[in-house]
């Protein structure tokens, strides 16, 4: 559709048809509410964790009988993304600072009937597929198929960052003004990653890597690292 309508170019768009209509997929809320739901591939105790899976876009369950799988990306409904933190703030619920994700967790606990209402807030829907976990030392696939390194990956907006550059961030670490600057990679996506200053940095896997990730909002400053004689970076 880019070669129509030039805004369109390096977006990806879903939709369905209906008739000879192209209309979006059912909302979360509308898949919530649906009898018919998607195929289950494991059940989650907690419908806040479950969420947070879809917003990291992967992770690792451990089964009843103690084996592990990955949750890999596998699709997405279409529907922009909205931050449930903004809805709570909005609702007078938690100051807009202070919406973690350890401590949104904290508020579902304490509003169990209000969770499939905060949930509904982000229209989109995550979907998986189970992939077995060879080496517990990689992550998931990034955007290129190749493993993400902890503390070495970042998810970008590709309209300012290309995929695969090199990228040196200088930035904090979590709640603290201790320094966090290294050099990453460019290797994923990601439908909240939106503007030329943004990047979601993949802490890895465990407990202390969630927490970090549940509390890292830091600003900061990013290097794309191009050739000089390439001309300017582009993602297309």
């Amino acid at each position: 559709m880019g070669g129509l309508y030039p805004e369109l170019a390096g977006k990806r768009i879903r939709g369905k048809l209906d008739g000879k209509r192209v209309v979006p997929y059912k909302s979360r809320a509308q898949i919530a509410a649906s009898e018919q739901q998607p195929p289950v591939l494991v059940w989650a105790q907690d419908p806040v964790e479950a969420f947070f899976l879809q917003i990291q876009g992967s992770g690792r369950v451990q089964l009843p009988d103690g084996k592990t799988i990955r949750l890999a990306y596998a699709d997405h409904n279409g529907h922009p993304y909205q931050s449930i933190g903004q809805w709570l703030a909005q609702q007078n619920e938690l100051p807009l600072a202070q919406a973690s994700m350890q401590n949104i967790k904290a508020w579902a606990q304490q509003n169990p009937s209000r969770i499939q209402e905060m949930l509904n807030a982000n229209p989109a829907m995550v979907f998986f597929k189970a992939e077995s976990v060879p080496d517990s030392q990689f992550g998931p696939k990034g955007a290129y198929g190749l493993a993400l390194l902890a503390k070495r990956a970042i998810a970008v907006d590709t309209q300012y960052v290309p995929l695969g550059a090199p990228v040196y961030l200088a930035t904090q670490y979590p709640a603290s003004t201790k320094p966090l600057r290294r050099l990453v990679f460019a290797q994923d996506t990601g439908a909240a990653i939106k503007g030329p200053a943004r990047a979601d940095f993949y802490w890895g896997f465990g407990d202390e890597a969630g927490a970090l990730a549940g509390r890292m909002k830091q600003t900061g400053e990013m290097w794309v690292l191009w050739p000089k004689g390439a001309g300017a970076p582009t993602a297309r």
